[in-house]
């Protein structure tokens, strides 16, 4: 029990470290063909399906498109990582694991508009991150670092079903540690991106100023002449 709380505790510190550090870790909105605007790497990860060209694309396609987001987000950055996904390419286990990932994608969806709706996620999304979390769980250590001691916490990456781990985590910290009325949908009715508002005032309303902010304030001024 003890152990457990320590994890819990690790996790949620050092995910809110890394959130705090993510834009500038990112100076790219696209980055290997993969948005990142969410502020938080589920939000990150649910925006895998944007509207593109006026339909929904699937980024994670295949197991190619995975190691590539992986790479992209940060979820992997060590070259044992890397090599380890790589070595996936082919396998049918890793093949089979992409449409679940996105399967469950689909359930965090769902769970976000919830809360963007002012309602908590529901108790069988709640129950399979639980489960996962149980079967998935990150790992925390202590290490020395100069005359103090450095806390961390990490993953294994083996198998494909370790994804799991950190996508949970992050699931985790969005819907325990991010203040509801902080997450939020682009304002714009023909995208379907989400994004956490770290913004001072919390007045963001859009995913991007160059993907929809500028386009819908040229369409706003056009309104206004026409009406002039």
């Amino acid at each position: 029990m003890k152990d457990s709380l320590l994890v819990l505790i690790c996790g949620k510190y050092l995910w809110e470290k890394s959130l705090m550090a993510g834009p500038t870790r990112r100076p790219s909105e696209w980055i290997d063909g993969f948005l990142f605007v969410g502020n938080h790497l589920a939000l990150d990860f649910l925006n895998t399906k944007p509207i593109l060209d006026g339909a929904p694309r699937e980024l994670l396609s295949d197991v190619a498109a995975l190691e590539r987001w992986l790479i992209a987000s940060g979820v992997v950055s060590s070259r044992r990582d890397k090599a380890m996904v790589r070595a996936w390419r082919d396998s049918p286990r890793a093949a089979a694991f992409v449409p679940k990932l996105i399967a469950f994608r689909e359930r965090l969806r769902a769970a976000v508009s919830r809360v963007e709706n002012g309602s908590p996620p529901s108790n069988s999304f709640l129950a399979e991150v639980n489960r996962l979390l149980k079967a998935h769980p990150q790992r925390a250590h202590l290490t020395r670092e100069g005359s103090g001691v450095a806390l961390s916490v990490s993953h294994e990456l083996r198998r494909p079903e370790d994804v799991w781990a950190p996508i949970v985590a992050a699931v985790t910290h969005l819907l325990s540690e991010i203040e509801p009325v902080r997450i939020r949908k682009c304002e714009s009715e023909a995208c379907v991106v989400h994004f956490h508002d770290t913004s001072k005032k919390g007045s963001r309303r859009w995913c991007s100023m160059n993907i929809c902010g500028n386009r819908l304030k040229v369409a706003a001024y056009q309104r206004r002449r026409r009406l002039a």
